[in-house]
């Protein structure tokens, strides 16, 4: 289903949704499938760009943070908090990315049950070539926002984010 038909599918859906269901709060709740929507999408949207490269976006990710790091390492946990995705998840990527020789796994000097992760030359050149061919998908992707309203998506998801850590609210009288 393309945007428009998505977006349609809110729209026609929605006042069924909040006749059958009146004590659901229906902008809070369209604003949850907006940003489905919008995270499918961009999957979608980015998908075909890194099989190309032959790996996933997560992957991909992962040897960027490896390259901006002075060391060109750092930690599964650390990969795991700066990519958003569970450790289980970054455990299966990284394995993956070892298999394939674009990093190593070593062993902490000070603490041998620890790993580091680092990238490796074939893992750095990969990247390094491929960053052309995601530019001009990255700057079309938000290409019908203005400056400013790209700016107040940032802010907004941004505020959107740390509204999330507060966590579910307690029902009233249950405090």
């Amino acid at each position: 289903m393309h945007g428009k038909l998505k977006l349609t599918s809110v729209s026609r859906s929605t006042p069924a949704m909040a006749t059958a269901l009146p004590d659901l709060p229906m902008p809070e709740t369209v604003m949850v499938r907006l940003l489905r929507i919008a995270i499918s999408s961009m999957t979608d949207y980015f998908e075909p760009v890194f099989r190309k490269i032959g790996l996933s976006e997560n992957a991909f990710h992962v040897l960027c943070l490896l390259i901006a790091n002075d060391t060109g390492s750092a930690s599964p946990s650390e990969l795991s908090e700066l990519v958003g995705t569970s450790r289980a998840n970054m455990t299966r990527i990284l394995e993956r990315l070892v298999q394939e020789g674009l990093v190593s796994r070593e062993f902490e000097t000070r603490d041998a049950r620890r790993h580091l992760i680092q990238v490796t030359a074939k893992g750095r050149q990969l990247t390094m070539s491929n960053v052309p061919n995601l530019a001009e998908p990255l700057r079309h992707a938000f290409s019908d926002l203005t400056p400013d309203e790209f700016a107040m998506l940032g802010t907004l998801l941004r505020k959107a984010i740390l509204s999330f850590d507060k966590g579910a609210r307690p029902e009233p009288g249950n405090n």
